[in-house]
């Protein structure tokens, strides 16, 4: 009794949750966000502007079909603009989730628990969006199931040595294991929901999606196999996912695309914005609905140092860039470096240098990490720039190729702005769709790391 009372006393991990909470603590205050009849104005407000961006992009989208992708700013050379440079930015920040639920889940990292819920309706959100972009870049989008080996019967197949036929299955691929992953993550926090409303018709619906959970043994010991084996798809997709969006990118005889460290440079770009993403979620959160106590300065914390390291790379690969196109003497890869730099595109090269290398290099302090305002305004920074970095990757290059009577110059029309700015209506409107259906946290989860737990892993043994 004595040994069970110390390890009571004293928290587990007291960096990852406030101390004071128990098993009831945990399940209570994060059931009451979704159970609640009352929404915060912070809700309310949020999820009436991403609707109505939402309006905004169906509209956009209506429009587009009615007239073509002519009220783009879409013209040769430049026939991929915003759509492209949206579809790379919502596919990188989808990779955070991924790589909290997965990749940390297999090392152990215990302090994913309270992030990785909305980490993964993040990333499932994310690929949704970006999703869309590819098929409304064809022009025509009815025609999409062309990409797919459907029956040959129109003596037509897709072309599997392009990667953009590529992106297809890998895309598909990681948003097919990513839904699995976050709803096997949520039966039994379904459940507990179940449990505990009164209305019977959420009970009712509740209790279906819930697979008849009941938490026995079997119930536990078949739901810890299932995660690991998704955990372990779901890793390589981490790596892959942005790899064959590269690929895009790194087959074309083009200068500033024909490269071979664009794998490696994506997928940490990829990671570097997907935890932006995540802090830019987080940090608003936690302070609405009082969960501090669940995602504290530790998670904030560490969640910096990742996006600094990645940050490192990022600007890594951006010196190895200027590199290689000097020592290649090649003067194309020459020009097509210094026409980002001093050319029409000149200030999105150097916005995206100032916030992807020069800005982030504040979370080298412990103050900027451990300050939530303050990582905020660092984490909105650094997804302009990762915008910015794709936007002058993919139009800049495109703008001036082998044959100057050939360039050109993309100008942007309001229809791109719409388009994406209509997109992050449609993440805002799901994932605050999400906040108020599905709990946010894991309960489960989070209930492992409070010293009760450790009482009866001890006792178990």
């Amino acid at each position: 009794m004595a040994e069970e009372q110390e390890l009571l006393e004293r928290p587990e991990r007291p960096e990852i949750i406030a101390p004071g909470y128990t098993f009831g603590t945990v399940t209570d205050q994060i059931s009451a966000v979704v159970l609640t009849k009352k929404t915060p104005i912070f809700w309310t407000a949020c999820f009436g502007v991403g609707f109505s961006l939402l309006l905004l992009f169906l509209y956009a989208v209506a429009l587009l079909f009615a007239k073509g992708v002519g009220i783009w700013g879409i013209r040769p050379p430049v026939m991929w603009g915003f759509a492209i440079t949206n579809f790379v930015w919502w596919i990188g920040i989808g990779h955070a989730g991924t790589l909290i639920s997965a990749i940390l889940l297999l090392l152990n990292q215990r302090w994913r628990n309270s992030i990785n819920r909305f980490a993964e309706a993040m990333t499932l959100f994310a690929v949704a969006c970006a999703g869309m972009f590819p098929i409304l870049h064809l022009g025509r989008p009815w025609l999409a199931y062309w990409l797919f080996p459907y029956p040959n019967t129109m003596a037509i197949e897709p072309n599997f040595r392009s990667p953009l036929v590529w992106d297809v299955f890998a895309v598909s691929t990681y948003a097919t294991i990513s839904a699995l992953f976050w709803f096997v993550g949520l039966l039994p926090d379904l459940a507990t929901l179940r449990d505990r409303t009164t209305s019977r018709l959420a009970r009712f619906s509740r209790g279906i999606l819930a697979m008849g959970w009941r938490g026995s043994a079997r119930h536990w010991s078949v739901y810890e196999t299932a995660t690991l084996l998704l955990a372990g798809l779901a890793t390589p997709l981490v790596l892959s996912v942005h790899t064959v969006v590269s690929f895009d990118f790194t087959i074309a005889i083009l200068p500033g695309w024909h490269s071979t460290f664009f794998p490696p440079y994506f997928v940490a770009g990829a990671i570097y914005c997907g935890f932006a993403m995540v802090l830019a979620l987080a940090i608003p959160l936690r302070s609405v609905y009082g969960l501090k106590g669940l995602i504290t300065d530790k998670h904030l914390d560490n969640c910096g140092k990742i996006m600094l390291a990645t940050g490192l790379i990022v600007a890594y690969a951006y010196l190895m860039e200027i590199f290689t196109a000097w020592y290649s003497a090649n003067v194309y890869e020459h020009e097509a470096i210094w026409h980002r730099m001093f050319g029409p595109y000149a200030g999105s090269y150097w916005a995206l240098v100032f916030c992807n290398i020069i800005a982030p290099q504040a979370l080298w302090f412990k103050k900027i990490r451990g300050n939530a305002v303050l990582l905020f305004i660092w984490a909105v920074i650094v997804l302009v720039g990762m915008w910015l970095e794709r936007f002058v990757i993919i139009v800049s290059s495109l703008a001036q190729d082998y044959v100057t009577s050939s360039w050109g110059l993309f100008h942007a029309t309001r229809w791109d702005w719409a388009t994406f700015l209509g997109t992050i209506g449609l993440f805002m409107f799901l994932f605050f769709l999400f906040i108020r259906l599905l709990p946010m946290i894991s309960i489960f989860e989070v209930r492992t790391l409070l010293p009760q737990a450790k009482v009866e892993e001890e006792a178990q043994r």
